[in-house]
Formats: structure tokens, C-alpha cells, sequence
């Protein structure tokens, strides 16, 4: 398969709005709700009930309560703050692709409310099919469902925006700070995100972007030695997805002669399962067998840098030719996709045109 970068437009004239969506996975509220999230999650991907019941132990161990709410929740409510200090009169709705409250259901009280166009921001740093063009094909479908929806523009990724890359710097060099100094300079940063199939990423920027975020904030902390590396691997064993796995990666650390680990879950905005269990349980179990320290550093969460990010998001398509913020040796995200940006493993032509 040919790789094919992500690509679409830039939008240089000025959007008048009247809200924001804030976009996101979603997760479940208590034990009840796990499998039947779980069943929405994996739809159509061959997952075994086996591997279903797995996972569902993991949320289980945590009460059934996917941490990801309440930090939606946090976010929501400090870019609230922040836009009503930047004079900014917008409401902001809740949706999720895979539990409540869903984006059909945002879209239905949105146009209750008159909303007649709106922004989203999605809340994925990165391009894929499952982090961009899938919440697009949400939007899509929730929008045929619900009569008089608003109209939707959907914000760029921000992979290597300041407003990100900046807060995730200052976390790792706070986890570098928890190793000694005389030991400090040998430490490794394993950057983590989620593992997709292989021929996804193919048909995606995802990796490219994630290498020059990790890039750009191992410059910014002193140049430790690094890699990117993939977890939550989900889907048929058959089918290749990116590795490799964190676990296997400390092993090969340990084995290697390398005393510490920072291990940076680049991928992830915030400290939900799957940096809670997969990381902060499994693989910090990994590293404690194969005798390697490990230090997981934090993610952005609703650091004030991060959520101004999102304010500034939202001002470049509220303004004529804007300037549009980013670092590094690559140029910022395009605002609008084109028809085959990211398709997934069965493109959908209805809906292609978001």
C-alpha cells in the first residue's frame, strides 16, 4: 500500500459561530455501562468476546468509571472560563462518539437551542482515520439524524502547536526531575501513543506528526536519548498494528543497561484508562520485574497553556488569513480535510465530503 499523508485546505476567511462542540471518545459511568461501551467501541473490528471480557476487567478495577468524563468535564469547564474571558459569547456542548452523552444527542439540544453553526474541537492531537476522519463520519451521521442540526466546522489538528507541545515539555521535564541528576542525562523517554492498524497509519500523517512532536519536546528538555513507542493494542491478532509494544520496549531498555525511563504518553491528552491501567499498571509492573525505573509523566490535562490553545483554536477561524501557530520543521494542520484524507479501512462515500 502507497502511504498517503494527510492532507485538505486552509480556510482564510472569517467564521462567524454561535457555539463549540467539544468532541471526544466518551467512556462509561459505572460497572453496567462497561460492555455495552466496550461493544460500541469495537464494532465491526473482530474483537473476540474473550478479549472484550479483558478489557472490561480493567475498567472494572477502576469501579467501571472511565477517568476520561471527569477530565472532559475539567476541560470543559476551564475553556468555558477562558472564553468568557476572552469576550468570547460561546456555549459549549458535550459529545461523545461512544457513550453519553453521544453527538447525536449534543447536536439535538444544540438545535433546541437555536445553535445554527458551531465549532468543534476534537479532542485528538494527531491524524488518523479513528483520531479525525471517524469523529468527522460522527458528526455526519448525527447531523442526517437530527432535524435542523447546526452546520459544523471542525477545527484543526494541533499537533505541533505551541499550546500542546509546550505543556507536555513542562511535564516531562517535571518526570525527569523524580530521576537522580548524576543519572539524569542516560535517562530514556519512551513516547507512547495508541496503537492502530498498520494500514491506517499507512493512509495517515499519525505517525509523522507524533515524530515531530516527540522531536520537538525532547529538544526542549536537553536531548535524552528517545523513541516512540505504541500501547493499547487492540483487534485480531492477525492484523499488523504499529509497535513496538511499551512493554516489550522496557524489557529491551532493561536489557540494554538502561537504568531509567520516562515513559511519556505523548498520544494521549489526558490521564484516562489507558494511561492509568496500561501504563501505570501494566507496564510500570513490566519495568519493575525486568529492573528498570520507570517514571510515567504527566499529560496536559487542563494545564491553562493547553486551554488557551483551544481559545486560539477557535480565534484563527474567526479571523481573515490568520497566522496559524505551530513549531518544528513541519507546517500546520490544514482546517478542512479533503474527500480521501485518513480513510479507513472501507471508505464511505456518503460521508465523504466532511
Amino acid at each position: 500500500m502507497t502511504t498517503q499523508p494527510s492532507h485538505g485546505a486552509f480556510d482564510d476567511s472569517a467564521g462567524s459561530y454561535d457555539a463549540v462542540l467539544y468532541l471526544s471518545f466518551g467512556g462509561p459511568e459505572g460497572p453496567e455501562d462497561v460492555m455495552p461501551f466496550l461493544e460500541n467501541v469495537t464494532r465491526g473490528r473482530g474483537v473476540s468476546e474473550k478479549q472484550l471480557a479483558e478489557v472490561a476487567e480493567h475498567y472494572l478495577a477502576f469501579g467501571g468509571v472511565s477517568p476520561i468524563n471527569s477530565q472532559n468535564r475539567a476541560v470543559i469547564a476551564a475553556l468555558e472560563e477562558a472564553l468568557a474571558a476572552a469576550g468570547l459569547d460561546l456555549p459549549v456542548y458535550w459529545g461523545n462518539r461512544n457513550w453519553k452523552p453521544y453527538v447525536a444527542e449534543a447536536l439535538q439540544l444544540m438545535a433546541d437551542d437555536g445553535v445554527r453553526h458551531a465549532i468543534c474541537f476534537v479532542s485528538s492531537a494527531f491524524s488518523s482515520y479513528s483520531g479525525c476522519r471517524q469523529y468527522r463520519e460522527d458528526l455526519a451521521a448525527a447531523s442526517a439524524e437530527v432535524p435542523g442540526a447546526p452546520a459544523i466546522d471542525k477545527l484543526r489538528v494541533f499537533f505541533n502547536h505551541p499550546g500542546f507541545v509546550a505543556p507536555v515539555t513542562e511535564k516531562v521535564a517535571a518526570a525527569l526531575m523524580e530521576i537522580p541528576a548524576a543519572r539524569r542525562g542516560d535517562a530514556h523517554l519512551a513516547f507512547t501513543a495508541h496503537s492502530i492498524p498498520a494500514s491506517m497509519a499507512e493512509t495517515s500523517s499519525y505517525v509523522t506528526q507524533l515524530r515531530e512532536t516527540c522531536r520537538l519536546v525532547d529538544e526542549a528538555t536537553g536531548g535524552n536519548a528517545w523513541e516512540l513507542i505504541f500501547q493499547s493494542r487492540s483487534g485480531p491478532p492477525h492484523i499488523p498494528w504499529l509497535e513496538p509494544d511499551i512493554s516489550e520496549h522496557l524489557e529491551k531498555l532493561a536489557a540494554d543497561g538502561v537504568a531509567d525511563v520516562v515513559v511519556v504518553p505523548v498520544g494521549f491528552v489526558s490521564d484516562h484508562l489507558e494511561v492509568l491501567f496500561d501504563l501505570d499498571v501494566e507496564a510500570a509492573d513490566t519495568a519493575a520485574t525486568a529492573g528498570i525505573n520507570m517514571v510515567r509523566a504527566g499529560t496536559v490535562g487542563i494545564h491553562p497553556v493547553y486551554i488557551e490553545m483551544i481559545v486560539g483554536l477557535i480565534r484563527e477561524r474567526m479571523s481573515d488569513r490568520p497566522e496559524r501557530a505551530c513549531l518544528g520543521t513541519l507546517p500546520p494542520s490544514h482546517d478542512i480535510c479533503a474527500r480521501d484524507c485518513c480513510p479507513g479501512p472501507m471508505l464511505k462515500p456518503a460521508l465523504a465530503e466532511l
